[in-house]
């Protein structure tokens, strides 16, 4: 079985339930992006939706898919930066709690939170400060603990700091991990395309996006897009919402079909999408099965507030996981 190491923001989750969406339009926010704020920008965002009913939990899109993976009982690891607060304390506890193996570089900052601003129609708006976790430098990289997994899986908001994702890559490649990147939001991609391009064309194997992220890379919708996708990597994955997700490994087009499921929250999709499809290839599965699983994990998650499946329904997803994967 493969073991797989994220690096990527080490962040605490605010998951704020909205009434409606004139909070994200007052912020002028495009709704559904990942917009990156200062510590003061933070403050009056946490005070204007105090109002609304909140919750936390250890967050960042590389840690969700990790811890997922090791809930799943998927050997993993997460490097990441927090702060000497209560908040890391609790990225922390949460990521152990799992089983995650942690190695957490500690900053002179606060630990970075995001604030998940959640619209009636379940659609999210982050508005992230990083704190601690942009001061995760390539100098705090050890090249040994790269050398006991075989997946290194990257989240797409480290694109701003190439010569960390880089370095991260050179080792993971002197090490013969396999590559995985997820695109992280359109807006990123927007406003780093030629860097992504670079990670892309020079390391990567595996490519998740949504069909926005997709788009925005290549100027194509999901369908062409995925071909174009396959044919920098091995394996591309576009994730299309409630049409499912497409697959492709240079050779074939491989269709998902969604699960039919009431949202409630959309934020963690496609970070436990993620956790599936890995886990699929973890134990060598085929494509499809990988795809399926993906979907499966996705489906559970949007139907909760936040990035985390609860005890019981990881019980009933375990089971059914083990059905088709024996």
């Amino acid at each position: 079985m493969k073991k797989v190491l994220g690096i990527g923001n080490a962040l605490v989750d605010v998951m704020t339930r909205l009434k409606d969406d004139s909070i994200i339009e007052q912020l002028g926010f495009a709704k559904g992006s990942m917009n990156l704020v200062d510590t003061e920008k933070s403050a009056e965002i946490k005070r204007i939706t105090a109002q609304y009913v909140s919750s936390m939990a250890s967050g960042g899109s590389a840690a969700n898919t990790i811890h997922g993976l090791s809930t799943l009982h998927i050997e993993s690891g997460f490097i990441g930066a927090t702060g000497e607060d209560t908040i890391g304390e609790i990225f922390e506890r949460n990521m152990k709690s799992a089983g995650v193996h942690t190695y957490l570089s500690t900053k002179d900052a606060d630990t970075g939170t995001a604030v998940a601003m959640i619209s009636p129609d379940s659609e999210r708006t982050f508005a992230t400060h990083l704190g601690a976790a942009e001061k995760l430098e390539a100098r705090d990289l050890d090249k040994t603990v790269f050398n006991t997994y075989d997946i290194l899986y990257l989240e797409g908001y480290l694109i701003n700091n190439m010569d960390l994702i880089e370095t991260a890559c050179i080792y993971a490649k002197e090490e013969d991990l396999k590559i995985a990147i997820d695109l992280a939001s359109f807006n990123v991609v927007a406003a780093f395309k030629d860097s992504f391009s670079h990670i892309i064309e020079n390391y990567t194997d595996i490519i998740f996006a949504n069909e926005q992220e997709a788009k925005e890379f290549t100027g194509k919708d999901a369908e062409e897009a995925v071909v174009h996708l396959s044919e920098l990597c091995e394996i591309a994955v576009v994730k299309t919402g409630a049409r499912g997700s497409l697959i492709h490994d240079g050779n074939k087009l491989i269709n998902i079909d969604p699960m039919d499921v009431v949202p409630l929250d959309t934020t963690g999709a496609g970070d436990l999408y993620a956790s599936g499809f890995l886990y699929g290839l973890a134990h060598d599965k085929p494509l499809d099965v990988c795809g399926y699983l993906g979907t499966l994990l996705a489906s559970y998650v949007i139907q909760f507030i936040g990035p985390k499946i609860d005890y019981e329904k990881w019980q009933v997803l375990k089971k059914k996981i083990n059905e088709k994967v024996g």
